[in-house]
């Protein structure tokens, strides 16, 4: 077992990098600082008959409303590795729609940071760029496509060297996919702090794992964090547990995942889903995100019907981006 660390010393990590401006009246941060956060993103009830009749406190924390650009937990997450590379150009990587490779061109573009891409599927190279991609090129990005088999291999050495080299940035800071390491993992602890005693029970949707690997560990004592895999394969487990064994020294804090609610796997939706999600906007003026936070809400519903929260059970779902492109649809309101 590795050095144990306290989470504490994480928590306000995030905070201390960048200083929090000045909130205006419209939810907006002004600040010299392009990537100055709203820190605490904001705690708000939310009225739903599905959890009210279960006597479930239901509660959203708006980590969708920390940054304009980096969205939710990318801002927490990337911005202890922005502070780590010190000004060397960021290589990272990422599927056809990943969030993270928006963010991270985003933070290039607002801080003059040269940033690289690295695309799973080689076979996208030939074809027109998606508007996620399209996105991250107009920040600035420089996309560098491979083949799904390397990238599969893409964490060990020889592999990444290789990577790095053809894409002439041996000498930048390498972010992982999704931006978890450790970290971006001691950066989210910050997220649990924010919600001790505000909370019993919290939730968010996991891709790579990093957010609720410091979630968990920020909470109290007597919180407990229940993470949503939005990909299939049942290994996200593992892959928690060793972050936080990398960042804490060993598994740290009260966490579970309930593997169900994945709707065939990343990137991936059903009608089933997408009405539900439409279902949610109408009831609450909520923009729902639908590769992450459709999916968690969904998950919340389903276990709240099943009787996994107790009565008088207050339960926070972490929101942690907006859809993109952002909805331009009557009635919809992006609070």
């Amino acid at each position: 077992m590795g050095r144990k660390e306290d989470p504490e010393k994480g928590a306000a990590l995030g905070v201390r990098i960048h200083a929090v401006g000045e909130v205006g009246d419209n939810d907006t941060v002004t600040s010299s600082d392009p990537l100055a956060p709203r820190l605490p993103s904001p705690l708000r009830e939310l009225r739903d008959e599905r959890f009210d009749r279960r006597g479930i406190r239901l509660v959203l924390k708006r980590d969708d409303l920390i940054h304009p650009e980096l969205i939710g937990n990318k801002w927490r997450k990337l911005v202890p590795n922005i502070a780590a590379a010190d000004g060397r150009p960021l290589v990272t990587f990422g599927g056809a729609y990943s969030n993270h490779l928006r963010a991270t061109a985003a933070a290039g573009r607002l801080l003059g940071l040269a940033t690289t891409g690295v695309v799973r599927g080689q076979e996208l190279a030939d074809r027109p760029l998606n508007p996620s991609l399209a996105r991250c090129a107009a920040d600035g990005m420089r996309l560098r496509f491979v083949d799904r088999s390397t990238y599969r291999h893409k964490a060990e050495p020889e592999t990444l060297a290789a990577i790095l080299r053809a894409a002439g940035a041996e000498g930048a800071y390498v972010v992982p996919e999704g931006g978890s390491n450790a970290a971006a993992v001691r950066g989210c602890t910050a997220l649990g702090a924010e919600l001790r005693g505000h909370a019993d029970a919290v939730a968010v949707a996991c891709g790579t794992g990093g957010t609720l690997a410091g979630l968990a560990a920020g909470l109290a004592k007597g919180q407990r964090a229940l993470g949503v895999p939005v990909l299939r394969g049942g290994f996200l487990t593992a892959d928690v547990e060793a972050l936080q064994e990398r960042a804490f020294g060993g598994r740290t804090g009260d966490w579970s995942l309930d593997d169900r609610f994945h709707f065939g796997g990343y990137a991936r939706t059903t009608p089933e889903l997408d009405t539900f999600a439409e279902d949610f906007e109408q009831r609450h003026g909520l923009p729902v995100e639908r590769l992450y936070v459709a999916k968690l809400l969904y998950g919340l519903v389903a276990l709240a019907e099943e009787g996994a929260f107790p009565r008088g059970t207050t339960l926070a779902a972490v929101v942690t981006g907006r859809p993109f492109p952002e909805p331009q649809r009557p009635g919809v309101l992006a609070t």
